[in-house]
């Protein structure tokens, strides 16, 4: 069986989940963990060829400097791995990948990131030399490290909102703000969106920033043959939104009041504690209720910064309901977790699916991803059960249409 390697670049590869991704990755071949939280793991996947973690080698760039020590020891002391041996080969490896994490862009990122990148020069050139450096980039990515594909994944830091416009919409007009280095048609996610479809990578943006796959970029996406989607990674809070708001509407309860209250640590937090940069990602934790329940309870979505909490986030929602005869109840829940360890297993996920789909030849949206997002591309369909109903359906699909796949 001949290899494909896949390169996995990671735009905001020093962050705490792209670290994680990577020391998940390594202690999986390793043998010294299970895929636990991977959904392409059970066995509904387990016919379709996807790529092997074996087969995956990491780079991609961030705007800060690197301290692999203190991120592996951060990483390792959340999970219960025990053997010392494999964390230092764990450690080893990683500061390895590395040498393949190049200066990002904080092009038109709003304060709070622009900080981060002092030092970098980033932003200081043009529009079209950015692109340039970052697709530059990915070819040399791909050549020294001989790979068949590259799988772009935006981790990077929440931008705040862009506001689309016309130019937006249509490729052509939006070619023509780059050549007119309209610097505030565009954020960085938007630049390493362009590029990396430019060279053909599927991309799949994980964060809420909306400048990324912008409509025209998705036009250069269907025309590229390249497969994309987004947005924001459903982990912890909406994901149990998504499965529980379905309850009352099967039941026939009328839902009065939705308060979901967040707390988090580490850099996302300290980024979201910045108003505009709160704001995009309240805008896509907030819209999922409405789409299921059909109407517009009074809901909010607070987001604090406790700088203790590190990488764990704790959600605490309070839900007002209405039953029978007007008698008025409540439900509440307390979701705790560690960020990084919830997002990390589906980012291995979304690799292996946008490598096998552009394998297959798809190109543009891919719905089917719709369950692993808060504001997923191109779906209305925001229900939990029903989302992960097109994830398994499309695995049904692809095995039966195996013999074509195989012959890429």
């Amino acid at each position: 069986m001949s290899t494909r390697k896949t390169g996995v670049w990671l735009i905001g590869a020093l962050g705490s989940i792209s670290s994680t991704v990577i020391i998940g990755a390594l202690a999986l071949r390793k043998g010294l963990t299970e895929p636990t939280g991977m959904v392409t793991a059970t066995e509904a996947f387990r016919e379709l060829a996807l790529i092997d973690l074996n087969e995956l080698v990491f780079g991609g760039c961030d705007i800060r400097s690197a301290k692999p020590s203190a991120t592996v020891r951060q990483v390792l002391a959340m999970s219960d791995l025990s053997d010392q041996s494999g964390q230092q080969q764990i450690e080893t490896e990683f500061e390895k990948t590395l040498d393949d994490v190049v200066r990002g862009t904080a092009t038109n990122c709003g304060e709070a990131i622009q900080c981060l990148a002092a030092g970098s020069n980033a932003g200081a050139c043009s529009l079209h030399e950015e692109i340039s450096r970052i697709r530059e980039a990915l070819r040399t990515f791909k050549k020294k490290n001989s790979l068949n594909d590259i799988v772009v994944i935006n981790l990077a830091s929440t931008e705040p909102s862009l506001e689309l416009r016309d130019c937006h919409r249509d490729l052509g007009a939006f070619e023509s703000c780059l050549e007119q280095n309209r610097t505030d048609a565009v954020r960085a996610s938007t630049l390493y969106a362009y590029a990396a479809v430019r060279e053909g990578c599927p991309y799949i943006n994980f964060t809420p920033s909306n400048g990324a796959l912008l409509p025209a970029i998705i036009q250069l996406a269907e025309s590229m043959g390249v497969p994309v989607m987004g947005n924001d990674g459903k982990t912890g809070e909406t994901l149990v939104k998504s499965a529980l708001a379905p309850m009352f509407t099967a039941r026939n309860l009328r839902v009065l009041s939705w308060e979901g209250f967040n707390i988090l640590g580490n850099m996302d937090g300290s980024i979201l504690d910045h108003a505009d940069n709160r704001a995009a990602k309240v805008k896509t934790k907030d819209q999922v209720l409405a789409r299921i329940l059909g109407y517009h309870p009074h809901s909010r979505v607070h987001i604090d910064y406790v700088p203790s909490l590190d990488d764990q986030k704790t959600a605490w929602d309070f839900i007002h309901f209405k039953g029978f005869m007007g008698a008025k109840m409540s439900l509440q829940f307390v979701w705790q977790g560690f960020d990084s360890m919830l997002a990390a297993p589906l980012i291995l996920d979304l690799v292996r699916l946008a490598e096998f789909a552009k394998r297959r030849g798809e190109r543009g949206v891919m719905p089917h991803l719709a369950s692993f997002f808060k504001a997923p591309l191109g779906v209305d369909e925001f229900r939990l059960h029903e989302q992960h109903r097109l994830l398994l359906d499309y695995a049904k699909q692809a095995k039966r249409d195996r013999p074509a796949a195989a012959s890429h």
